[in-house]
């Protein structure tokens, strides 16, 4: 018989995170969060406190934990959005029907005493945070910023009552081959972008964003980026504005891995932000081993993965809304053909991409491009009357 308990006790909160990493043990595709940061999204430690309320659950087989999940009113969204919404996140699960339906009863049942209405996943307190059911893709490995699922998760989802809100698409991009590349070789196809960018730099008197280490790149453009992510991401779907407490814990976290290289900041002739792109190497395979903790190992890992990477993740990227027409995506492209040509990097990661965000499907179309991976959330009406 299932029994779902609220997660209360120090040995619950434990069980709670080290469940997927039970469960896809020994998987090659699996990438764990690091175990620091899931341990924070307890109690006042968690950098979303102040604008979210949550609930954690776990479901047992007597003494044995088979399944988990989360439930996050994120007020700053529903307030921005003017919706009664919950969030489902941090759902994992045997293959059994009745665990996964007792545990969205359970998260379903303590919105709905909040006063909420419907139920929509997997989503994070933000959308910088995992989100997104995998639904395609299950033999490629996952990237440090996305969460991995068994195939069987979706069939569990909608069969608690469940349907498709949005996707996802995600790809790699290679720099093209010769016989791909249309109007010569691949040099001479970035020779032409570069050719393209610099000409945008010069009709709009742009500049190329100074910094002399990481912690000046963050004192120089930290709080213009925010601002800027705030400005342009706020109609995208699941995006919550940063408070100052997510921008801290993001400061945080990037900072480790922030390399300048792969850092694109573009300034107009009044020295204001048009565009940054944060780009992060690749530390899947770093943390694979240890199951997400920074261990003396972990570490000597993470530090090669991050000086010498074989992929580039891309992170953030915002554009000023009145410079998106300007041809500021031949400058992107050429800075990324750039981080694509330096030595040992096999592919950019593309990171989630939303179905109907076409601006940024069509900047990818002068790489070869391969899709590989698509996410989906989920949303379900929890009426009374429904």
């Amino acid at each position: 018989m299932v029994t779902i308990k609220p997660v209360l006790t120090r040995a619950q909160r434990k069980a709670f995170i080290d469940f997927p990493l039970k469960l896809y043990s020994g998987n090659k595709y699996f990438v764990p969060p690091l175990y620091s940061d899931e341990k924070k999204i307890f109690g006042n430690k968690n950098a979303y406190h102040d604008t979210c309320e949550s609930s954690f659950f776990l479901a047992y087989d007597g003494g044995r934990v088979i399944g988990r999940i989360s439930g996050i009113i994120q007020r700053a969204a529903n307030e921005k959005n003017g919706e009664k919404r919950a969030r489902f996140t941090r759902f994992d699960c045997i293959d059994d029907a009745e665990t996964a339906k007792a545990l969205f009863d359970a998260v379903e049942n303590w919105a709905r005493e909040r006063g909420m209405d419907t139920v929509c996943g997997p989503l994070g307190y933000s959308d910088l945070e995992r989100e997104g059911l995998l639904v395609e893709g299950f033999d490629q490995l996952s990237t440090f910023e996305e969460q991995y699922n068994a195939e069987y998760y979706a069939k569990l989802i909608e069969n608690a009552g469940y349907k498709k809100e949005i996707d996802w698409v995600e790809s790699k991009l290679f720099l093209p081959e010769e016989a791909e590349t249309e109007g010569g070789s691949a040099q001479e196809d970035s020779a032409q972008i570069e050719k393209m960018a610099d000409f945008i730099m010069k009709r709009y008197k742009l500049r190329y964003g100074p910094a002399d280490n990481v912690n000046d790149f963050i004192d120089r453009y930290a709080d213009s980026f925010f601002a800027l992510l705030d400005r342009c991401y706020e109609g995208l779907y699941g995006t919550v504005p940063f408070t100052d407490n997510m921008k801290k814990m993001l400061i945080a976290n990037f900072k480790l891995i922030i390399d300048l290289k792969n850092v694109m900041v573009l300034l107009d002739e009044n020295d204001e932000l048009v565009c940054l792109a944060l780009c992060f190497p690749s530390i899947a395979r770093a943390v694979q081993p240890s199951k997400g903790k920074l261990t003396p190992a972990a570490l000597l890992r993470l530090l090669k993965a991050i000086k010498k990477p074989e992929i580039i993740d891309l992170g953030l990227i915002a554009v000023r809304p009145d410079y998106l027409n300007r041809g500021i995506p031949a400058v992107m492209c050429a800075k990324l053909y750039k981080m694509l040509s330096e030595d040992g990097i096999d592919h950019c990661e593309t990171n989630l991409n939303l179905e109907d965000n076409y601006a940024i499907q069509n900047l990818w179309k002068r790489f070869r491009q391969e899709q590989h991976k698509r996410r989906r959330s989920y949303v379900k009406r929890i009426d009374d009357n429904d």
